[in-house]
């Protein structure tokens, strides 16, 4: 699963890197991102833009904004069929703008947390769905979910899941409209084991309340 990452890049750098304009808000970077948090994703209706969402995907259905707390993935292997998610999957990706993201092994009664990135620490993207979900009282809040995969050979280790990372030749793929012929599925792929680095990182990712770079920084076992 993906149940926190690091977005290093501002807003205008966002903007600038994925061709879009930079949008009326502003998020500063966060080394802990959490669900339930607004976080910027990139969608293409009617033209690429930046958009805030929040991290829990509501589907437009839904009654209860509870249900997004139990959406922050979605598996890459049924989201075309998921009710949930397969109109999404049809009509609304998105791109999630990240530097990288944690993942927890378990070691005996504990957890260790781990940083993953890509070893030439350049920004990429998670493959996201939106949903714009109405509330009882008329506001429209959009929510957004990020797809996993199987986990690559480096990720085996520390757990059997991992988000999925579209390639930067193919984010207007994942993109395009709805009525475009794209072979969807073959994007949703675990990301190189050799592009990629995983190490140990302290017990401050567990707190979300705890953003800083210290939360990225390189641990020994002993420490």
């Amino acid at each position: 699963m993906c149940g926190r990452f690091v977005r290093e890049c501002s807003i205008p750098d966002i903007a600038g890197e994925f061709g879009v304009e930079e949008p009326p808000f502003d998020q500063p970077p966060s080394y802990n991102v959490a669900p339930g948090q607004s976080i910027p994703v990139i969608i293409r209706n009617g033209k690429k833009k930046l958009v805030s969402c929040k991290w829990g995907f509501i589907p437009s259905w839904a009654k209860d904004p509870k249900t997004g707390y139990r959406m922050i993935n979605a598996r890459a292997e049924t989201v075309a069929e998921k009710p949930a998610f397969r109109s999404a999957y049809k009509n609304a990706r998105a791109l999630v703008p990240a530097s990288g993201f944690y993942e927890w092994k378990k070691e005996g009664s504990k957890k260790a947390p781990f940083y993953i990135r890509l070893k030439s620490r350049n920004h990429f993207a998670f493959a996201g769905l939106y949903s714009i979900w109405t509330s009882p009282g008329g506001e429209q809040v959009c929510t957004c979910t990020i797809l996993t995969t199987d986990a690559n050979q480096l990720l085996v280790p520390v757990h059997d899941r991992m988000p999925v990372i579209i390639r930067k030749g193919d984010e207007d793929r994942w993109l395009a409209p709805p009525d475009t012929k794209n072979d969807l599925q073959s994007l949703l792929t675990p990301y190189e084991s050799e592009d990629m680095e995983c190490y140990s990182v302290s017990q401050l990712v567990n707190s979300p309340a705890n953003n800083s770079p210290e939360c990225i920084k390189r641990v020994t076992a002993e420490a």
